[in-house]
Parts: structure tokens; sequence; C-alpha cells
């Protein structure tokens, strides 16, 4: 189970910004703007790091938070569907989430044996997915790039 990391001071001018974009996808959608759906978006934005859905619920209800495993569950459909959260399966049966909204593209790279997760950004990946795009005529949206091994000893070097 991945937890929340590092809890941060979340820069008031950023969520409201963030929390503006979700009030209108749920007017959209016409649904229910409830303080228990920002208080769980309020939760991802403070944090940092990968999270799985038991651990954000965990959290929540550490903090007198009154919400379900649902209202979570349902909360992070939301949030993926209006693209402020993105959903990762790191070759497990257990999904983790991540903020997305205002952090750059990376990629990553999980180690087979610790289960740690490590975040990288390279430009030559943008030159290849500009290559895939003039190639094939095609607009890339979005990508999702996974090394999987494991951290070498340095013993056995």
């Amino acid at each position: 189970m991945q937890n929340l990391q590092k809890e941060i001071r979340l820069d008031p001018e950023k969520f409201e910004m963030i929390k503006r974009l979700f009030t209108d996808y749920l007017e959209k959608k016409q649904l229910r703007k409830t303080p228990e759906r920002f208080a769980i978006l309020e939760e991802i934005y403070s944090n940092t790091g990968h999270f799985d859905v038991e651990s954000l619920y965990i959290n929540m209800k550490n903090k007198n938070y009154r919400v379900s495993r649902a209202t979570v569950y349902n909360t992070l459909d939301l949030l993926l569907e209006c693209e402020l959260v993105k959903k990762h399966q790191f070759g497990k049966n257990l999904s983790l989430y991540e903020k997305s909204h205002g952090y750059r593209q990376h990629d990553h790279v999980i180690c087979t044996n610790t289960d740690q997760i490590f975040e990288f950004c390279d430009p030559r990946i943008q030159q290849i997915q500009e290559l895939v795009e003039e190639t094939f005529n095609f607009t890339v949206t979005s990508h999702t790039l996974y090394f999987f091994g494991h951290v070498n000893d340095s013993d056995s070097k």
C-alpha cells in the first residue's frame, strides 16, 4: 500500500484555480458540489507522491472527515474524468494515483523488489513524441512510460 507522502503547504491561489476547474466540471455534468468532494480534492493536492484509495480514505478518517470509501472512489473517478488526477497501474493489482494539474509531464521507474517509484523527465521523450506525431500524422494527447526493474546493489559491482 502506497501512502500519501509528505504534506505540503498548498498555494491558496493555485488551489482556488483547481477548485474552480472541479466546480466547473461538476456543474457541466450537473453533479452535486459536496463539501466531501472538495475535502478529498484538497487532501490530494496538499500531499506529495503517489497514493492508493485506501491510504487516502484512512488519511481523511484520521483527520475526522466524514467520508465513506464509496465517496472516495466516486470522487477519484470524477477527478480522473476532469484530469485533475492521474491513475497508474504499476504492475500490481493496486491502482495508484497522483495529482496532475499544473505538474510537468514525467515518467516512472519502478523497483520491483522494494516497490519504490522514481519519477524522471527527459526531453528526448518529447522529441520521440514529436517524431511519432510527424511520422503517423497523429496528435499525441498523453503518454505513459514505465520502466520496471530493480535497484542494483553496490556490492554486486
